[in-house]
């Protein structure tokens, strides 16, 4: 793994300093010791178990070759992983960017509510020939908790009551609701987190390394990469790519280039939904925050403002080198660009260990704690709140649309709607887009089935807004953001303009023991999410679709268009 950073003088000199004061104030070895002064002091050394899980990993590698034998053994042709967040993101990444693997199942992560895209998982595979994780570091999360509900009844019905645990593997923290259920519905194996690793950097523990396992990875090739990464990051400042990454983006954020970009070669492009939620949890809060930017397209120099910061992540094995002179141009324009080369695929495990220990330091840079989240647990609170008055009245809260065009709804606070509102769909469009000024960016919020159809019209309106406002843009579906980016967007700077995009559910389905079914689960997270926008003061529009949610994001995308003409 090679890194470099071109950026220009005031940047450098900037790092250079900070550097030096590493130096000089032994930093690094704070670092290791967890020392929480490097933070604000406020328990972040109880967040710090993921600094030594590398080696700790190494000493365990006994239970992941068992593992491997045992699943090989079992001849499982498909693993689905159920999780969200931290649990979920680390396998797909993986799941993306290795494929099958011989001899192992096929993996498959499922970590949405919405009914469609659960029931679309479900009829992807064979039961009877699946082998299920479930991933909850707390055993509370709404998410991983109502789909093992869903799986395990299915379960039931493909191979019996009596042999359903078999096809079950959970990991979660010692003594989690997650871990009584285990126990009490037989799964085949649990396999425990550390308390002290928060999920946006449990990559290396065992939410990780499991879920690579199962797959047929090689869990001790992986471990080795990421311990090169380890030893680095042990390096003095001035030779070690985490700090000088970490400072790097603390800097930049702090002198207003508060985005960073993300690029990556075409066989590694999943490692930006990791790099997501590590970054948006870890410094959106306060006013604060680094805006992630991923799988927005490259554009000429002239888009970008002066309010970004990006990173190219090169496969060394690339088939695709388009990016290389386009990022050259970036930097001959005097943008700050970090470069990281890796040789092998499996050096991603040392990106996973660099990005961890450099997102810390920027939060120090930042005088933040880079380990708690206090925004994603607000709109938990919310949906926890929707879903009980649903048990409770049947239904759940209704808002008026303040206009209604075409079978597409739109919502917003009065205040808000009074600012926008036009007589049609497209003058209430441009309206909201108006609210975009230089230094902000656009997030598009798709509580919608995450299929690539749908992605491929979404992506596209992003990138509309981003050429002609020339300002930033995110894509991110629900619920998987709100335990990512939603943390940023809630808790960091008032720069977001927010379009969120829900449907109506062509098909719905219910959830064993529970009164409410997926659809109203995601119904109500997204009410939740818009809620807590809403009162956190955020540009926020609500645009409802109806059932046939292609013909409705076709009539969106157009009316964004015809907005910014």
């Amino acid at each position: 793994m090679s890194f470099r950073f071109v950026v220009p003088s005031d940047l450098r000199g900037a790092v250079e300093a900070a550097t030096a004061d590493w130096q000089s104030n032994d930093k690094v070895a704070r670092f290791w010791k967890k020392d929480s002064s490097l933070w604000t002091q406020d328990g972040e050394e109880k967040w710090l178990g993921w600094i030594d899980i590398v080696e700790r990993q190494q000493r365990d590698q006994a239970a992941f070759d068992a593992l491997a034998a045992d699943v090989k053994a079992a001849g499982f042709k498909s693993v689905l992983l159920l999780g969200m967040g931290g649990s979920s993101l680390c396998p797909e990444v993986l799941a993306v960017t290795f494929g099958p693997q011989a001899g192992f199942p096929a993996p498959h992560i499922v970590d949405s509510t919405d009914p469609a895209q659960v029931k679309a998982a479900r009829d992807k595979v064979n039961l009877t020939e699946t082998l299920v994780v479930v991933a909850s570091k707390s055993g509370s999360t709404l998410e991983p908790n109502v789909l093992k509900q869903y799986f395990f009844e299915e379960m039931k019905r493909a191979v019996g009551a009596d042999k359903s645990g078999s096809h079950f593997i959970a990991i979660t923290d010692p003594g989690s609701k997650m871990e009584q259920v285990a126990k009490a519905d037989g799964f085949w194996k649990i396999f425990y987190g550390d308390p002290q690793i928060g999920g946006r950097y449990s990559a290396l523990s065992n939410f990780g390394v499991v879920a690579a396992t199962v797959s047929g990875l090689d869990s001790a090739k992986l471990l080795s990469e990421a311990a090169r990464a380890v030893a680095s990051a042990k390096n003095a400042p001035a030779a070690n790519p985490a700090v000088q990454l970490g400072l790097l983006m603390g800097l930049a954020h702090n002198t207003g280039r508060d985005k960073i970009t993300i690029f990556t070669s075409p066989e590694i492009y999943d490692l930006g939904a990791w790099l997501e939620q590590l970054i948006a949890e870890s410094t959106g809060k306060l006013g604060k925050g680094i805006t992630p930017v991923d799988r927005e397209a490259i554009a000429p120099v002239a888009t970008y403002g002066k309010d970004r910061l990006f990173a190219y992540v090169r496969y060394a094995g690339t088939a695709d080198k388009s990016l290389d002179a386009k990022v050259a141009a970036l930097e001959a324009a005097g943008h700050p660009v970090i470069h990281f080369e890796i040789a092998n695929l499996y050096e991603i495990f040392g990106q996973f260990f660099t990005w961890e220990v450099a997102t810390a330091v920027a939060g120090a840079v930042m005088g933040i704690n880079p380990f708690n989240q206090p925004d994603v647990e607000s709109a938990k609170i919310e949906t926890r709140q929707l879903t009980s008055a649903y048990e409770q009245t049947g239904k759940l809260p209704e808002r008026t649309a303040f206009l209604s065009e075409g079978g597409i709804e739109l919502y917003a606070t009065d205040a808000y709607a009074a600012k926008i509102k036009g007589a049609t769909l497209i003058e209430t469009l441009r309206a909201h887009l108006a609210q975009i000024h230089a230094g902000d960016y656009f997030a598009a919020l798709a509580f919608l089935p995450m299929f690539d159809e749908h992605e491929a019209v979404i992506q596209k309106l992003r990138h509309t807004v981003r050429d002609t406002k020339k300002v930033a843009t995110c894509l991110g579906f629900g619920p998987r953001f709100l335990h990512s980016t939603g943390q940023d967007y809630k808790g960091g700077p008032n720069t977001g303009v927010f379009l969120q995009i829900t449907a109506e559910h062509a098909v719905d389905v219910a959830i064993p023991d529970q009164k409410y079914s997926f659809g109203i689960v995601i119904a109500a997270q997204a009410a939740g999410d818009l809620a807590v926008l809403e009162a956190r003061g955020r540009r926020a529009l609500r645009v409802h679709l109806g059932k046939d949610v292609a013909a409705g994001l076709k009539t969106l995308a157009a009316a964004v268009d015809a907005a910014l003409a």
